[in-house]
């Protein structure tokens, strides 16, 4: 792993979701899991989320409906966090997931609303406290 790279990936990765989020990635990642989450970082995070060809948002787009496609419901729900930080609307990730309804079906469809819906509560509920 080149570690400019890593380190590029590091900052994004801290900037998009916090300093604590990824502690507590890396750490509960353990030595078993650690070579993962620096490859993640560097390749995906580094190589890809830092290149000036499209904005954050539009690479949130991207990966809800490839998440979608790729049945990654574990992923799916950091995603549509992401995507709202990033600017899309709730309204705007329904409607990414409409679509996905349409061209992978509906059980796909239905998997993402129950997802999103749990990140909206979530969220709505640390509003609260």
């Amino acid at each position: 792993m080149d570690n400019e790279l890593f380190e590029k990936g590091l900052a994004m990765r801290r900037a998009m979701f916090g300093d604590k989020a990824i502690e507590q990635v890396f750490e509960s990642a353990g030595d078993f899991g650690r070579p993962m989450q620096e490859m993640v970082t560097g390749f995906c995070w580094g190589a890809i989320w830092t290149r000036p060809g499209l904005d954050h948002r539009s690479r949130s787009i991207l990966n809800l409906g490839m998440l979608a496609a790729a049945n990654r419901p574990e992923e799916l729900a950091n995603h549509v966090r992401l995507a709202l930080r990033n600017g899309l609307t709730r309204d705007e990730i329904r409607e990414c997931f409409l679509q996905a309804a349409i061209y992978l079906g509906m059980p796909v469809g239905l998997g993402c609303f129950k997802i999103a819906a749990q990140v909206f509560g979530q969220l709505d509920q640390e509003k609260v406290e």
